[in-house]
């Protein structure tokens, strides 16, 4: 008798053993198809950004587009090839910059800055107005416009040094509170080459 539950015992642990090796590939089954699933490359799926990713790249897209209107001023009215040369680089960068950071508001269901009223809230650069964030009002890109030779190079790099200040401020503050990496590291990318700029510019200035 002794023997007959031995026998017994031993074929239901084999059933018992078998049932939750079942269980086992299920819970190691799940988590891979969620990784499967998640999204890859530079897109924006929702969940991987915040409101300040959003609003960077809201409040970037119209900063770029002032400093490449400003930019295009140049090859006419500087004197300088370092001053043309530098603004032909800016327009370059910050335009590429812009179809990244319109691609992501797209992604995100956000709006997209249009090109109408960009500085509109920004304030301007002199007559006591807000300067938020290196925007120049309406006046100072006229005054802008209507300079030539050293006056345009000197009223440019002046303009453009309180510009990228600004920048790089917007891009600090991704940096810290932004959660898509792909926007911080544009922001670490804006930090680091446009305060080189800044200083390409204040040398510029010296030897104007």
């Amino acid at each position: 008798m002794k023997r007959a539950f031995t026998l017994l015992v031993v074929p239901v642990l084999a059933v018992s053993l078998a049932a939750c090796g079942d269980d086992s590939g299920d819970a190691t089954g799940a988590p891979s198809a969620t990784t499967s699933a998640a999204p890859s490359g530079g897109r924006a799926p929702a969940g991987q950004h915040n409101d300040q990713d959003i609003a960077f790249a809201q409040d970037m897209i119209p900063h770029h587009r002032q400093a490449i209107e400003m930019s295009r001023l140049a090859p006419t009215r500087a004197s300088s090839p370092e001053v043309k040369q530098l603004a032909t680089d800016i327009e370059k960068a910050q335009d590429s910059e812009i179809e990244q950071m319109t691609a992501w508001l797209t992604d995100w269901g956000a709006t997209v800055p249009t090109p109408g009223g960009d500085g509109g809230g920004h304030g301007g650069h002199g007559g006591g107005g807000d300067t938020t964030n290196g925007m120049m009002s309406e006046q100072d890109l006229q005054e802008l416009e209507n300079a030539k030779g050293k006056a345009f190079d000197t009223m440019f790099l002046e303009m453009m040094i309180e510009h990228h200040e600004g920048a790089v401020t917007m891009a600090g503050t991704e940096r810290t509170a932004g959660r898509f990496p792909p926007a911080k590291t544009l922001a670490a990318g804006i930090i680091s080459s446009q305060t080189a700029e800044i200083a390409e510019m204040r040398d510029l200035l010296k030897n104007l």
